[in-house]
């Protein structure tokens, strides 16, 4: 079971670590860039996982940061993957040890709490080992490849390469907000919810990080509230019950 679990999980971690390493090419061809060695590059990408939060830090570095500032950053931009984590920890099978869900914690990003969050019933931790087996080398091998690579691709093969994560998460939801009328409303909802963070004069002075955060517990909020879970199943726990579908 736990076998078939992670073949599963590198199954569907492919396409995200094709996806990782375009985007962390270009981390790489930045950090050294900015100043960083090859290797100190390939170590932040090994131990952080966060392409918002690498790109933001290795703003600050170049800019000479404090600490503090670095700190403030790091968690306000990755305070949603404590959200994710708790979404996730009640889709894992009953009875998962709390060791396995620090280890899927660590690894929750964007896109790979997007394919857990997506599958039918729960989850064994072994899917998510299978993914990060394959994204977070795709992630560090990318790193690897733009830092080596310096500064030879043009700047539209850098802007290419900077918009590849984006196409990826859409191959991420939109399967499931096909099927499911809660899902959809949920990605209707968050789009509406971030252009007014967008354009909208004094919501245009929230940082990016507490865009992500509002928008998230507003939407997750409001799609709990109106497509609940049904208690007595427990196969649909931590997952959009087939209630709403069309």
């Amino acid at each position: 079971m736990n076998g078939e679990s992670f073949r599963s999980g590198l199954k569907d971690g492919i396409p995200i670590a094709l996806g990782y390493f375009a985007v962390s090419f270009t981390f790489g061809i930045m950090a050294v860039s900015a100043g960083l060695t090859v290797w100190q590059a390939v170590l932040i990408s090994l131990t952080n996982l966060t392409s918002a939060g690498q790109f933001a830090g290795l703003e600050i570095i170049a800019a000479g940061g404090s600490y503090l500032e670095m700190a403030l950053t790091q968690l306000i931009i990755n305070l949603r993957y404590c959200l994710m984590s708790f979404s996730l920890s009640q889709k894992l099978t009953r009875g998962c040890a709390r060791g396995h869900r620090f280890a899927v914690a660590f690894g929750i990003t964007d896109e790979i709490f997007g394919i857990s969050a997506s599958r039918e019933g729960r989850i064994s931790p072994y899917y998510n080992y299978g993914a990060m087996c394959v994204a977070i080398p795709g992630w560090t091998l990318g790193t690897l490849a733009g830092a080596v690579s310096g500064n030879l691709l043009p700047e539209f093969a850098l802007s290419a390469l900077g918009v590849a994560i984006y196409g990826m998460f859409l191959a991420v939801i939109i399967p499931p907000a096909k099927h499911s009328r809660a899902v959809l409303g949920v990605v209707f909802g968050a789009m509406a919810v971030s252009c007014l963070f967008a354009y909208v004069p004094v919501l245009r002075q929230v940082s990016s990080g507490f865009a992500i955060i509002i928008t998230t517990l507003l939407v997750a909020g409001a799609a709990a509230y109106f497509c609940p879970v049904a208690e007595d199943d427990p196969e649909k726990a931590g997952n959009f019950s087939k209630q709403n579908d069309e």
